[in-house]
């Protein structure tokens, strides 16, 4: 039998963050397909990059067409997001949430159908692409997910990204907003950012351009090179086929909502969690 792609648990966490369904315009309609069923496909697509028309009958998850407008609509309504800081808050809860320190990448996709938010891509021979900013907890948990065009330099997105992470709580007392520590390597080097973060309290550790190698901040850092991976394991989001810009960057929430989750299900399933593949 083959394995549920949305157990009982996380649809538990889901449902109640769904928008009630639109009042039916006849009682003589067509029933509503089930929600679980149309987040199931859309998980499907996210996982196995496939395009929307194909998306299995055999899953009874409805048409392709049914599952882009409901991942829409719920993009539009902010599910991603609150589904992403509702499990942060899990993490936090469970104690899997390191907050000593955040750490800041990137990395770029082709966009093969253009689009907003995509440009020359200087490491694919100015091909159309787009480019994921990413940061992330001690751990590697995902905090905060950018979409920018691949020209944009990643030094411009490091206040943004840290500015976007959500207060998380979990716990009693006030939610974790500051870090301590913030790592990049050497595309972040920046004399102004790093007087902004000292202004806020927060250590930067940040590479500096021409100096020469032995940082050892590739010791730490190496988390976020793999959650990117993780992410990357999406085959929805190795490539931008999204003409929309809001349909990637619902994909790239989600994508890191589903990482929470498993890192999540571990740590309850295991005292001592081991990364996922």
């Amino acid at each position: 039998m083959a394995r549920e792609l949305v157990d009982d648990e996380l649809w538990e966490i889901v449902r109640p963050l769904l928008p009630p369904p639109p009042p039916h315009k006849s009682p003589a309609g067509r029933k509503r397909l089930d929600e679980r069923r149309v987040f199931t496909g859309i998980i499907f697509v996210l996982q196995t990059g496939l395009p929307w028309e194909l998306l299995p009958r055999e899953m009874r998850c409805g048409s392709g067409m049914t599952c882009w407008r409901r991942a829409r609509d719920w993009q539009k309504a902010g599910v991603w997001d609150k589904l992403h800081r509702a499990l942060l808050a899990k993490l936090r809860h469970a104690d899997r949430i390191d907050f000593s320190r955040v750490i800041a990448d990137s990395s770029s996709v082709r966009a093969v159908h253009g689009g907003k938010k995509t440009g020359p891509n200087p490491t694919d021979r100015r091909k159309a692409g787009s480019k994921h900013h990413l940061v992330v907890d001690g751990n590697g948990t995902p905090l905060n997910v950018i979409l920018t065009a691949a020209n944009r330099h990643d030094s411009t997105q490091l206040m943004p990204l840290l500015d976007g992470v959500p207060p998380i709580g979990g716990r009693r007392g006030r939610p974790l907003q500051r870090p301590l520590r913030v790592q990049a390597d050497r595309g972040y080097d920046c004399e102004r950012y790093r007087r902004i973060l000292q202004q806020r309290r927060i250590c930067p550790q940040i590479g500096k351009r021409g100096a020469g190698h032995g940082s050892h901040l590739g010791v730490t850092r190496w988390v976020v090179e793999r959650t990117i991976a993780w992410l990357h394991q999406f085959r929805r989001l190795r490539v931008r086929y999204e003409r929309r810009e809001d349909m990637h960057e619902g994909f790239l929430r989600l994508g890191c909502a589903i990482i929470c989750w498993k890192t999540l299900s571990k740590a309850w399933r295991d005292p001592f969690p081991f990364p996922f593949c």
